[in-house]
């Protein structure tokens, strides 16, 4: 194959998993943009969370939602648990890299916040352990997955997960996801 061909079916593929989940994904978005919503319309919180590209896909979420995603409006209390070097690495170097996640929940999330949980796999125990531990405290948890769900999707009070083996296409539509997610919420409030 040309590296022309190359783009080019990377470019199809990416489009065809698009359509095909068009419409099989659209009622877990809504769900999911509807927790987002009735947690900042009751003064909550969104913690979003993730490792790798997933941790700069919960960047990107919280940046649009504090700053925002096409019209102005005022911003809205999200948080990227990802984004706090020296908390990460005390948190890994004093109790283990598995709760990376689940302190800062344990620590900022309160009942009625919202926790999202992106991972490719559903498999990324650090994820997986963050969202238990804010399913005890009483926050909505939403997993965002790739692959078969793992146990993220099991986890999930809002599930949305895009069935490819392929990480790559699976990023591309989380991608999508999350800005679709962005309209539905800035559009409402």
């Amino acid at each position: 194959m040309s590296e022309r061909e190359v783009v080019t079916a990377a470019f199809r593929e990416a489009a065809a998993l698009h359509e095909r989940l068009s419409t099989s994904l659209a009622e877990g978005i809504v769900a999911a943009a509807g927790a987002i919503r009735q947690a900042l319309l009751g003064g909550r919180t969104v913690l979003v969370f993730g490792n790798g590209d997933s941790a700069t896909d919960a960047q990107h979420l919280a940046a649009e939602l504090v700053g925002r995603f096409v019209k102005a409006r005022p911003g809205m209390a999200a948080i990227a648990l990802t984004a706090d070097a020296a908390i990460i690495t005390a948190v890994a170097n004093d109790f283990g890299y598995d709760l990376v996640f689940a302190r800062q929940i344990e620590a900022l999330g309160k009942r009625g916040d919202v926790a999202i949980g992106i991972t490719t796999s559903g498999a990324s125990r650090n994820v997986n352990l963050a969202l238990e531990r804010a399913r005890a405290i009483g926050m909505t948890t939403i997993g965002l997955t790739g692959g078969d769900g793992g146990q993220t999707g099991a986890l999930a009070d809002v599930h949305v997960n895009v069935p490819s083996a392929v990480v790559a296409r699976v990023q591309e539509v989380q991608r999508t996801v999350l800005h679709v997610l962005c309209e539905l919420v800035e559009r409402d409030l």
